[in-house]
């Protein structure tokens, strides 16, 4: 029988600890609870779901949504028709988005916990201390082995005064109540793009800055010319090949001193949204005292089954590195439970991951 199709056997019921609350989390958890073992699910900082119910794909593409909505309002692409700018209340769109997230979250997350036999979820900060081990307010928790997947948060890259100036990022910006009439975006891919357009289209005064010679520089470059023309004729100014050298406040004004192509300009704003990509959550628990290893960039090492570099310790999702996806964690947790809990059985498989920038038009792959 192939990897793919090999179900671990479990013998009496063992028990998964789970660090983290968001997607990978949950997915390695109904796998547990499906292989008849008990999973404790032990979450801190964002709400259970983690990224993408609460900062990531469901409040983005709400936004997103209802950008594009406002937008054709106002840009009828027909003869005949005489378009007109419809009033906006922003702080009433964000708070259909909060409603939004909160329904979602206890629909697709706490609500399928509480239906899932063996499965405890516990709120607070847990501290490793062993491989089969945590500690949780005040509680050590004894298990048959440990996963781990905290996830990951928005990289902000050491510009001088940036933190002094103040800055946006995508989490933040999804809670504004208000709109700013100019917005520095710094980083041209998917995230700074999505977010670049979604403002724009509410007539935000927007200018994206990226530090490489075309937006989505990963991808092919007809995309990113393609992607560019649009996003400017819709009036959004894409400058790239441009360093940012620092930061500074002016006032209520925001100041972005840009080197691009041997000239130095200084670009004005309300706010600036640092898009620059995400640094894995891995810090603080107790992680490399144990000697799981850490590359570089502080994702944890995992081999193919997605076991660390210490026998009994799992990682999956985004703090083990790309791709950081919401159904790529998924599924690494849910291989990371089998693998844990029935001895190293499957192993992951990237052959064919799909892609998708939620702009207008879409790019995907």
């Amino acid at each position: 029988m192939s990897d793919c199709c090999t179900v671990p056997s479990t013998k009496g019921p063992k028990h998964l600890i789970i660090v983290g609350g968001g997607s990978a989390a949950f997915a390695a958890a109904i796998r547990a609870s499906e292989l008849g073992a008990r999973a404790t699910i032990i979450n801190d900082g964002l709400p259970m779901g983690g990224t993408c119910v609460n900062t990531g794909c469901v409040p983005s593409k709400a936004l997103i949504r209802t950008a594009e909505a406002y937008h054709r309002l106002s840009h009828a692409p027909f003869a005949g028709m005489a378009p007109g700018l419809p009033s906006l209340d922003f702080g009433a769109v964000m708070a259909q988005k909060r409603e939004l997230v909160a329904g979602l979250r206890q629909a697709k997350y706490l609500g399928v916990a509480g239906g899932l036999e063996g499965v405890r979820l516990v709120e607070g900060r847990a501290v490793v201390r062993s491989a089969r081990s945590v500690e949780v307010n005040g509680e050590v928790l004894e298990g048959d082995a440990l996963l781990m997947a905290t996830g990951a948060s928005p990289a902000v890259p050491p510009i001088p005064g940036l933190a002094e100036a103040g800055y946006l990022t995508n989490e933040s910006a999804l809670n504004l109540d208000a709109l700013p009439k100019r917005l520095l975006v710094l980083g041209g891919n998917y995230i700074g793009l999505e977010m670049a357009q979604a403002f724009a289209r509410f007539g935000v005064q927007v200018t994206v800055l990226e530090l490489m010679a075309r937006i989505l520089p990963g991808e092919d470059e007809a995309l990113s010319k393609g992607l560019s023309g649009y996003l400017e004729a819709e009036g959004t100014e894409i400058l790239a090949d441009a360093k940012t050298r620092q930061v500074y406040r002016d006032g209520r004004e925001v100041v972005a001193e840009v080197e691009r192509r041997g000239e130095v300009v200084q670009l004005r704003a309300d706010a600036i949204l640092v898009a620059t990509g995400r640094k894995p959550s891995s810090r603080g628990f107790g992680l490399e005292e144990l000697g799981v290893v850490l590359d570089k960039r502080g994702f944890v090492r995992t081999g193919e089954h997605l076991q660390t570099t210490v026998p009994g310790v799992y990682a999956a999702g985004d703090m083990a590195g790309a791709p950081m996806f919401v159904y790529t964690a998924a599924y690494e947790g849910a291989l990371a439970a089998e693998n844990a809990l029935g001895g190293n059985s499957r192993r992951k498989d990237y052959t064919a991951v799909p892609w998708v920038v939620f702009t207008d038009p879409q790019v995907a792959g």
